[in-house]
Formats: structure tokens, C-alpha cells, sequence
């Protein structure tokens, strides 16, 4: 199998406080320039064909739909993850802090 580049991307942001938002999506070359601003801000990127395909029904600046609250929390999770931040408020468990 073939890399294969996304034909569509959807960028989301959270503040912490209210749902995140839809605040770019595109196909094509569009969605390649999102994926490259991302890469070079140093945002993380996940890959997920089918929320992708359901965001990306939404329109620039709509809040997630409550039903789609678990998935973005994932991705959200592993940014926080993968920048070495926790979110506000967290305690981790004795476990992960015996890791």
C-alpha cells in the first residue's frame, strides 16, 4: 500500500472550556495546506478517515456535536499527550505516576 496524503482535513481547537470548534477544513490541495501549517506550528495531527468524514460535514466555526464529545476527547488527550501537558484540574492516577 501506497502512502496515500489525506484528501480532507479538519482542524479543530479547544480552549478548555466550551466544545472544540471546526476552525479549518478542506479537500484536496487545501486540506494538504492545512496538514502543513499544522506540521509547521507544531500541532499535533491525528488520523481518523471517519471522524474526519463526519466533521467535516459541519461549517467553519460550528462547536462539535455532543455525540461526537468521546472521539475529540481522545485526540485531544493525545495532544495533550504528546506536548507534555496536562489538562487543568487533572490528577493522574498513582499509577501513571509510578510510570
Amino acid at each position: 500500500m501506497k502512502n496515500q496524503k489525506p484528501t480532507t482535513a479538519v482542524a479543530l481547537h479547544y480552549d478548555g472550556k466550551e466544545a472544540p470548534r471546526i476552525t479549518a477544513q478542506g479537500t484536496g490541495e487545501l486540506a494538504e495546506q492545512i496538514i502543513a501549517l499544522a506540521k509547521e506550528h507544531g500541532i499535533p495531527l491525528q488520523e481518523d478517515a471517519a471522524l474526519v468524514s463526519l466533521l467535516s460535514k459541519l461549517d467553519l466555526g460550528d462547536e462539535i456535536p455532543q455525540t461526537l464529545y468521546m472521539a475529540a476527547a481522545e485526540i485531544i488527550a493525545f495532544a495533550y499527550i504528546l506536548k507534555g501537558k496536562t489538562p487543568e484540574g487533572f490528577e493522574p492516577s498513582p499509577e501513571q505516576t509510578e510510570r
